[in-house]
């Protein structure tokens, strides 16, 4: 098997971190996964220190839990926590949105409709993976326009804990067309300078994928 590469990053304790994170958010261990040390030196051809301080970042993180006696396993989100996470993206969201200038500038609207020109390709072909990267990619987008940039870090931490479950909110065919429907009204507004529509409508968006989401969380028997 090949081994994976990892990204560049200042430390190996910073890489190994990275890659773990990508890993999880990605889905590669279920929740629940038992992360153990010497399993995950061994595969990444690194001592144990670098591995054991990554884990304790990802605690830090909220995306793993250090159970004393039985060992690090990667978290389990309640319907609950995830909807407590949208709630914070709401917020954060809403915030970014109205405190970015009316009069955007012709490059930042050039990469909206860039962004939302990705999202559509993917949602024209069926690809739920793809089109959630390429949310992810818009959203995250949103978040930079205002330019705080203590926003754009605690987003980004936010966003990592659920990123693993936003697929499931598109299981459903009209959810997913909806979807796209919002992100179309989201750029107009934002590219005409109308940022109040632009919050309201990715409000909804955000509101209306909560709610799918932990309805079919629910059918899964997730509590």
């Amino acid at each position: 098997m090949e081994l994976p590469k990892l990204p560049i990053a200042n430390t190996i304790r910073d890489q190994v971190y990275q890659l773990l994170k990508n890993e999880i958010c990605q889905g590669v261990y279920e929740p629940g996964y038992w992360l153990q040390e010497k399993e995950l030196s061994q595969r990444l051809r690194v001592s144990r220190s670098p591995v054991r301080e990554a884990l304790l970042q990802l605690g830090r993180d909220g995306l793993v839990r250090n159970i004393p006696n039985k060992g690090v396993f990667v978290r389990e989100f309640s319907i609950r926590d995830i909807e407590d996470v949208f709630d914070l993206r709401i917020m954060m969201e809403s915030f970014a949105i109205l405190h970015t200038r009316p009069e955007l500038g012709s490059q930042e609207k050039e990469t909206l409709l860039e962004l939302l020109g990705h999202i559509d390709r993917t949602h024209a072909t069926g690809d739920r993976k793809s089109y959630i990267a390429a949310d992810i990619q818009f959203h995250h987008y949103l978040i930079q326009l205002c330019g705080n940039q203590f926003l754009v870090k605690s987003y980004s931490d936010i966003y990592s804990m659920i990123k693993q479950f936003c697929i499931y909110s598109l299981i459903d065919l009209a959810r997913f067309n909806n979807s796209m429907t919002e992100h179309r009204q989201i750029v107009h507004s934002l590219v005409t300078g109308q940022m109040e529509e632009a919050e309201k409508y990715n409000r909804l968006h955000l509101e209306l994928t909560k709610a799918k989401l932990a309805e079919v969380l629910k059918k899964q028997g997730k509590e």
